[in-house]
């Protein structure tokens, strides 16, 4: 007999008469650390949050138990009365406040609801070091890198006595030594007793931590792994988008041309709040039409601050440099200037900057060009709607109608209307900074087609990425940056991730 900790029947849950989930049924057993995968809309988040209380009772069918014992949460409040814990890929952390204040958030430490300070850093201390975070409890969390700010929202977790933990892409902007850290803390926290639940795209990094998985494509369960070891990672992509993926890039015809088109030249930049910081130095780029080149480097080496930087002086102060297209020099100082020079940038963070996640697919494409939906001052909404429709099914964004919300699109969908949004503006240069983080093997596999079309079509595209296989895969050239200096410039086909790797540290 199985000693489930955690059993869910027949959830189901509609969006807007589109079914997010349909008769799942999932269980887990007690102390281990299980695997949920998916693609992008699969529905993995959601049925989390039918566990942990985000959708109440009510707004889903079904029923599921935890330790036996039916449950009704009618808020989080009440699912963490009952143990449970979950960590969302957006961390709930406010910058301002200390690492102690952070941790015990929602659960004064003191007495009639006076906060006791001492009490607080000193209750903080056994967490943060449970977690391996050995820094001073009253540090302003904003101060902190990603990685250690995962381990806080851990620490918090931990700190509400929770019986199980669902990480939701705990290490999707993590590199790899801190993912490293973080998977081997889960296990050193499932020797104590606490079953883990993590979702994630990484599917090297579900083989090595899980002890079963389990699969859902379209918001069904498709497939129940209890030995993890007994899969390897091909058979679950292949459950995952039900069709066999024997290549996880497309073949590559580009053609660049001979001449080159985009140029950096010297690019020096310092560091918005210590002047005296340079963090880009000297830094040479050249693109070419029709070609497609990489950008690597580890986390803080300065990739997005150059792209950045480039684009309008989004990042830093004291600039100095040069920007060429087709061999004459174009301003690029402000944001508006570099859209006007064809230049589009691709946030990293496509939530916070490369979409209003609260308006529809129609309005986020088409804001980077209004101007081409424009009469005489006046917007075009017929002229809007047919568009940019076009543009969304030319990228193949998967939507209910283009009057949906970005919002409630998957992260895979999300980053097409994005890619869509800045075609839009008919850009001639794409500086795509980690086009493919978050989201899962198919929709990575769209977004690399679309690239190859997009080189096909003449356009200048620099992909900067933290995962070396992903550009060796896709890219002709690749520059490695280190501590803000370009290092070296060498074609894909005589890298290996080893020579990269030396270059980078």
């Amino acid at each position: 007999m199985q000693d489930l900790i955690l059993e869910m029947k027949h959830i189901t849950k509609d969006f807007s008469g589109n079914k997010a989930l349909d008769d799942v049924t999932f269980e887990v057993r007690r102390g281990e650390i299980h695997g949920l995968v998916g693609e992008n809309g699969a529905g993995k988040s959601t049925l989390m949050n039918v566990l942990s209380g985000i959708w109440p009772e009510g707004e889903y069918s079904g029923q599921f138990f935890v330790e036996g014992q039916e449950c009704k949460f009618k808020n989080i409040q009440q699912s963490e009365q009952a143990g449970i814990a979950i960590i969302h890929q957006e961390l709930a952390l406010i910058p301002l406040l200390s690492i102690a204040e952070n941790i015990f958030m929602g659960h004064i430490q003191g007495k009639h609801g006076v906060m006791d300070w001492n009490l607080t850093y000193k209750n903080a201390i056994p967490l943060m070091e449970r977690v391996g975070l050995h820094e001073d409890p009253q540090t302003p969390v904003g101060t902190l890198g990603v990685g250690k700010q995962q381990l806080i929202e851990i620490a918090k977790a931990l700190s509400k006595n929770c019986k199980i933990l669902i990480l939701d892409e705990p290490t999707a902007a993590l590199n790899e030594r801190d993912s490293k850290h973080l998977l081997d803390l889960l296990k050193t926290l499932q020797a104590d007793g606490i079953t883990c639940i993590i979702i994630s795209h990484k599917l090297g990094e579900i083989c090595y931590v899980a002890d079963s998985i389990t699969v859902l494509r379209d918001g069904k369960t498709v497939a129940d792994f209890p030995d993890a070891k007994s899969v390897t990672e091909n058979e679950l992509v292949r459950h995952m988008v039900g069709r066999e993926m024997s290549n996880r890039y497309p073949e590559k015809h580009h053609a660049p041309e001979e001449a080159v088109s985009f140029e950096i030249r010297d690019w020096c930049v310092h560091h918005p709040e210590y002047p005296d910081k340079m963090v880009i130095k000297h830094a040479n780029i050249k693109l070419r039409k029709g070609e497609v080149v990489g950008l690597a480097g580890l986390m803080g080496a300065g990739r997005t601050e150059l792209a950045m930087s480039v684009f309008g002086k989004s990042y830093g102060c004291h600039i100095s440099g040069e920007v060429y297209k087709d061999g004459e020099k174009i301003d690029t100082s402000t944001v508006s200037k570099a859209i006007q020079n064809g230049i589009a940038y691709l946030s990293e963070d496509r939530k916070q900057y490369g979409l209003i996640l609260d308006q529809t697919i129609s309005k986020n494409i088409s804001l980077a060009n209004l101007r081409r939906i424009t009469r005489g001052g006046v917007m075009d909404l017929n002229k809007e709607i047919k568009e940019t429709g076009e543009n969304a099914k030319r990228f193949g964004v998967k939507c209910a109608t283009i009057f949906q919300n970005a919002g409630s699109l998957s992260g895979g969908n999300q980053q097409k209307v994005v890619l869509a949004k800045w075609m839009f503006n008919r850009p001639d240069v794409l500086l795509l900074d980690e086009p493919t983080r978050g989201i899962d093997v198919g929709a990575k596999y769209d977004i690399y087609c679309i690239i190859n079309e997009l080189a096909a079509e003449g356009k200048c595209v620099l992909v900067i990425s933290s995962e070396l296989p992903e550009l060796l895969g896709i890219c002709d050239r690749i520059y490695v940056m280190n501590e803000g200096e370009i290092r070296c410039d060498v074609p894909a086909a005589e890298a290996t991730q080893e020579s990269l790797m030396h270059q980078l540290i």
